[in-house]
């Protein structure tokens, strides 16, 4: 999706960011919450450690409601990815065995996969500049 439409708001509560965009770019985005979330403080919020080796949670993109989405690494090759969402505003970390994919299709239907918050009736999306 955001190869086709660059970065955009997803129902007006999920952030996907775009790897060339010039303001809005996701390894930007992935550096800048790999900080926060290798601070001391920030760190007890995960069941794990972030970053991108093995069983580790990779941020990749966020919710207008203090929620960060992560792809938790899987510890073999073969194995599948999931998708984790952390929660600020309450502390909530739920974790999601299944792919980015699945788990976005899920949240576009409206069901809970945003540790609370979840899509309007009707899916939209808004370019971000």
């Amino acid at each position: 999706m955001t190869d086709a439409y660059g970065p955009v708001l997803i129902s007006g509560g999920l952030y996907l960011y775009h790897p060339g965009h010039p303001t809005r770019n996701l390894g930007e985005e992935i550096k800048e919450s790999m900080e926060f979330w290798l601070e001391e403080d920030s760190a007890e919020f995960l069941p794990g450690g972030a970053g991108s080796r093995p069983g580790e949670l990779l941020p990749v993109a966020t919710g207008t409601s203090a929620e960060t989405i992560f792809l938790r690494v899987p510890y073999e090759p073969s194995a599948p990815w999931a998708v984790g969402v952390q929660e600020m505003d309450s502390g909530e970390f739920v974790l999601y065995e299944m792919a980015f994919g699945d788990w976005l299709l899920a949240y576009l239907r409206g069901e809970d996969v945003m540790a609370g918050a979840s899509a309007p009736e009707r899916p939209f999306f808004e370019p971000l500049n």
